[in-house]
């Protein structure tokens, strides 16, 4: 049976707005989640984002939910790269930000679902929740740097 879910949660000691900046705007998320260049954004319901990640190619995905400084949530393909995301080949990646009272920090849930019904082999399915489930902490340790020393 193929997982379908993947859920991470991280603190973070920044302010939600300011993780909200960085994970939407196009320098800073091309930073921690792509090659370093700029994503292109519409930071829309239906907007197209494009990661850029070098030799892996371009990646779109089509954004689903944009809640500031809430929500933000995108469906991307898991099959070749440049692929548009379809009803039959994509997972959907949800980042939920929390204000922490206690220590004026942001709390942030990403979670990636949908692998178990891909419609992609079994096996293909398994691998890219596995790959997916070993990329994404080191993604969101750099996205929390980016939000705790690189200057707004």
């Amino acid at each position: 049976m193929i997982p379908d879910t993947i859920e991470r949660t991280v603190m973070i000691n920044a302010p939600r707005e300011r993780v909200w900046s960085v994970l939407t705007e196009p320098a800073f998320l091309g930073r921690w989640f792509g090659s370093g260049a700029p994503v292109e954004v519409d930071l829309r319901p239906g907007g197209l984002l494009v990661f850029d990640h070098g030799v892996h190619g371009t990646i779109p995905a089509r954004l689903q939910r944009v809640e500031p400084p809430h929500t933000l949530s995108w469906r991307w393909s898991q099959g070749a790269a440049g692929q548009e995301p379809g009803d039959t080949d994509a997972t959907l990646v949800e980042f939920t930000l929390t204000a922490d009272g206690s220590t004026a920090g942001t709390r942030l849930t990403m979670v990636e679902s949908g692998f178990a019904r891909l419609g992609l082999p079994a096996g293909q399915a398994a691998d890219r929740h596995r790959a997916n489930t070993l990329n994404w902490p080191g993604k969101l340790d750099r996205l929390a740097a980016d939000c705790e020393q690189i200057p707004a």
